[in-house]
């Protein structure tokens, strides 16, 4: 894929941000908040970072692959996917639908391109790419493997086992982000169950850590990802501390853990389309 400036790049985030809260205002359904926090990371991702084909193949062999744990950003997950031409963009208005390949949480029994495993059940998808990314060592495939979480989910016990693994059986070739952007469906990390200083917990655990103190700023995240991809190959997994605003780019959304799960109503998605311009044409 021919690389993007950082304006056409930033572009594409504000229309992924529009796919999103159009796709669960639709349904009224879904998880707008990360997403819209997560929207310079796909795209850094999918348009200048990953080694990837949108002629999917299930095994990924010979091309960086990515798992997204924290299955309930689909819906972004699903706008970043269409726009790099895994499937059509109009197939992005049956997201959540009856007989949709677009479910809530991504799976596999519907065969859209770009999915690899079913997501959502939180803290399984460091496992899986665990094991893809030693499937590739076997392989003498010397792609990367990238996987996201978000921070509440490092509250499952799955994630420190998988973390402690990698490290043991020196697995890198793998990057893993963590959104770190404070907040779950419940409330704040700090209130539900404190994370603590996440930096020295993954050290201690042996990954190398990479902070990305600017998740929302494309020229930030796009350092970032290189800083870790320099990072991979020297005995140690590799980690990315990405500090996002939940609800990034609409001013009632950001910062707050009340937009995790609920879209918007008519109003609100009037009010929150009206500050990000339609950059690509809406689907």
């Amino acid at each position: 894929m021919k690389k993007q400036s950082i304006e056409q790049l930033q572009k594409t985030c504000t229309q992924l941000r529009r796919d999103v809260l159009r796709m669960v205002h639709a349904v009224q359904s879904g998880h707008p908040g990360a997403p819209l926090g997560c929207a310079e990371f796909f795209v850094a991702l999918y348009f200048d970072q990953l080694r990837h084909n949108p002629d999917f193949k299930m095994d990924g062999k010979g091309e960086d692959i990515f798992f997204l744990s924290n299955g309930h950003l689909s819906a972004g997950w699903y706008s970043v996917l269409a726009r790099s031409g895994y499937f059509p963009v109009s197939e992005l208005k049956t997201f959540r639908k009856l007989n949709s390949r677009l479910q809530g949480h991504p799976a596999t029994h519907e065969h859209l391109p770009g999915i690899r495993i079913a997501s959502g059940s939180l803290g399984q998808g460091l496992s899986v790419a665990l094991g893809a990314a030693q499937a590739k060592k076997i392989d003498q495939d010397d792609k990367l493997v990238y996987i996201l979480m978000g921070d509440g989910e490092l509250q499952e016990g799955q994630v420190w086992e998988a973390a402690m693994y990698a490290a043991h059986h020196k697995v890198d070739n793998l990057i893993a982000t963590v959104d770190y952007n404070g907040q779950q469906i419940d409330g704040p990390t700090k209130k539900i169950m404190d994370l603590m200083n996440l930096k020295a917990k993954w050290e201690a655990f042996g990954w190398e850590v990479n902070e990305i103190k600017e998740g929302n700023d494309m020229k930030s995240v796009l350092e970032g990802l290189e800083k870790a991809k320099a990072l991979t190959g020297k005995g140690k997994p590799v980690l990315n501390l990405l500090y996002t605003e939940m609800g990034y780019g609409v001013d009632f959304m950001v910062g707050t853990h009340k937009w995790h799960g609920s879209p918007p109503n008519d109003e609100q998605l009037a009010q929150a389309l009206g500050q990000l311009e339609e950059t690509l044409g809406d689907y």
